[in-house]
């Protein structure tokens, strides 16, 4: 459901409304009992969960073969350099 705005044209009081789509809108304020107007709001912020908003999750299965090959061997050259750097470590 969401969250209407509106505003006093009387006393201009604004305040925010959370009703259904089918609901009538509100006529009048609660404050002093004017007559209100619904205005334009941006309303909330688009939030993008899950998988298929990066281009990465359209990539091809040959780019992310590829791709894996490639981080794959730099992983492994990285724990390669970590042990040699261990062993050199503890024979000083």
């Amino acid at each position: 459901m969401p969250t209407y705005e509106y505003k006093c044209r009387k006393c201009s009081f604004t305040f925010e409304k959370f009703q259904k789509m089918t609901d009538e809108p509100v006529k009048t304020c609660p404050k002093c009992g004017g007559e209100v107007e619904k205005l334009i709001s941006a309303g909330a912020g688009i939030i993008f969960k899950g998988s298929g908003f990066y281009s990465t999750d359209y990539r091809s299965e040959s780019y992310k073969k590829k791709e894996r090959e490639e981080s794959g061997s730099s992983i492994k050259e990285v724990k390669k350099e970590k042990s040699s750097s261990k062993t050199e470590s503890k024979s000083k």
